[in-house]
């Protein structure tokens, strides 16, 4: 070694020795490109760098051996395994997403590999169904705060994911259920029902859990971090585009489940369910009776046709004369002649027919949906017309709602209510029909022909089914989301 040699490693040690007396972690390590008698000294920021630069590849290697194992096991998930990228963050624990990328905690996230492959492989499809499902993307009030209770719209995610996962019998995701969790699913999901997130956040809040067995419930289901959920800005183009994303992989997975896929057959019946349920077409209720609307002027200040302008220049010239006034007339679409038909044979629910009529008489009081004087037929028919009670104002419209009952129950037949309407028709007894509603289960005998107005057939089903609807008809399927958010 050259005397210049010697005197840069002195200095080099002199160094490390002022790093250490710091408290830092600089040392010399023996390089091995230059071999045993060059050494270099290892920067602690550097080496720090490096470790988290390795654990981040680490992570991805492990993320995507989990969607690896996963496409082997439901290929007809490949569009929604391929939707998501990876991206490490410390505030996460030790996943979560927000629709587009899937965080991870890189420490927390290999402490998971560590224990069983499997665990990351559930953990990464618990976080991929929040994102199918919509999740990810809760309601929000016009200031962008949740319009749901946080805690309880988390566990109902959970929950109705959780018991996806048990239901597709997968090796690569299997876990063992403790007892805590069998009895938690047996006591919030309904026999028979499809029990998606929003059926589950209603079930949590009727039953009134004390905080020590929500606790519970969170330890037994929590899989991922929702804490990305509640920073999406509810009316950002992004936002909207994510989820339409969503709902196209949605329907996909339907598709190929339902078409295609002989990989689906066992264990994937709960998964299908859901995909259908979620797969609905979503209605507003209200938008859906302004289809029966109508043109017409009614007395009311057309606002928006006033010119404010020449107003404010009339009031400052003249001191109290306005140039120009606003309307007293405006021309607005509302509904005004309409037939409502309840269903009232042994196979529709009495109780659900009030709640359609409930949620029917709300929309119709309001004034910005109808006009002051309407023209409301009520019948109630089963094989035959059991009732017509016409409503002209929202008062006798509260007042029949008051007294309501049930009239039939006998068989279902269809053809008597449109006979009894072309009767009122040629009768002169509607100034201009719009359209017709037709609450039922759908089982029944259709008429041959399409009538001269609009028809709807609504049904409020718990389990969404096809019903042989005619094609000149409206199919409309609520379900209490539907009619909630009215």
């Amino acid at each position: 070694m050259s005397g210049s040699e010697e005197k840069k490693l002195n200095s080099l040690h002199e160094e490390d020795s002022l790093y250490k007396a710091q408290g830092g972690k600089a040392a010399y390590q023996i390089s091995p490109t230059y071999g045993q008698n060059t050494l270099y000294k290892v920067n602690p920021v550097h080496d720090a760098w490096d470790r988290a630069l390795a654990a981040e590849s680490i992570c991805q290697d492990i993320l995507s051996s989990a969607r690896n194992q996963l496409y082997l096991n439901m290929r007809f998930m490949d569009c929604a395994l391929s939707a998501l990228f990876f991206q490490g963050d410390m505030g996460v624990h030790p996943v979560g997403t927000d629709g587009t990328v899937l965080y991870y905690q890189p420490e927390e996230l290999m402490e998971q590999f560590r224990r069983s492959q499997e665990k990351v492989n559930r953990i990464y499809l618990h976080s991929l169904l929040h994102c199918i499902f919509l999740h990810c993307f809760p309601e929000k009030d016009e200031e962008g705060n949740p319009a749901v209770d946080v805690q309880y719209w988390n566990l109902a995610c959970d929950i109705t994911v959780e018991n996806i996962i048990d239901g597709l019998y997968l090796k690569c995701v299997h876990q063992p259920a403790s007892m805590v969790k069998r009895q938690a699913l047996k006591l919030i999901l309904e026999e028979g029902k499809v029990m998606t997130a929003q059926r589950i956040y209603r079930r949590l809040q009727t039953l009134h859990l004390p905080e020590n067995k929500m606790q519970e419930l969170r330890r037994e289901f929590t899989q991922d971090d929702h804490g990305k959920w509640y920073e999406n800005h509810p009316n950002s183009p992004q936002m909207s585009q994510r989820k339409k994303n969503w709902d196209d992989i949605r329907n996909r997975m339907q598709t190929e489940m339902e078409t295609f896929s002989k990989e689906a057959g066992e264990g994937g019946e709960t998964l299908v369910d859901q995909l259908r349920a979620q797969n609905q077409n979503r209605y507003d209720y209200k938008e859906f009776l302004r289809k029966f609307s109508v043109l017409k002027e009614e007395m009311k200040v057309d606002m928006d046709t006033f010119d404010y302008i020449f107003y404010n220049y009339g009031m400052n010239l003249y001191g109290n004369m306005p140039l120009i006034e606003p309307l007293e007339t405006k021309e607005e679409r509302k509904v005004e002649d309409f037939v409502i038909v309840i269903d009232t044979s042994m196979s529709c629910k009495g109780e659900l027919v009030r709640k359609f009529l409930e949620e029917t008489y709300s929309v119709l009081s309001e004034s910005e949906s109808f006009f002051r004087r309407i023209h409301v037929h009520i019948l109630q028919c089963d094989e035959k017309i059991q009732s017509d009670v016409v409503i002209e104002n929202a008062m006798q419209l509260k007042e029949y709602m008051s007294h309501f009952t049930v009239k039939g129950g006998g068989g279902t037949d269809f053809r008597p209510a449109f006979a009894y309407v072309e009767q009122l028709m040629r009768a002169k007894k509607f100034t201009k029909l719009r359209g017709l509603i037709y609450f039922t289960d759908g089982y029944g005998i259709y008429p041959a022909k399409m009538p001269p107005y609009e028809t709807a057939f609504v049904f409020m089903k718990e389990d969404y089914q096809d019903i042989d609807v005619p094609p000149w008809a409206i199919r409309l399927i609520l379900d209490e989301e539907d009619l909630e958010s009215v």
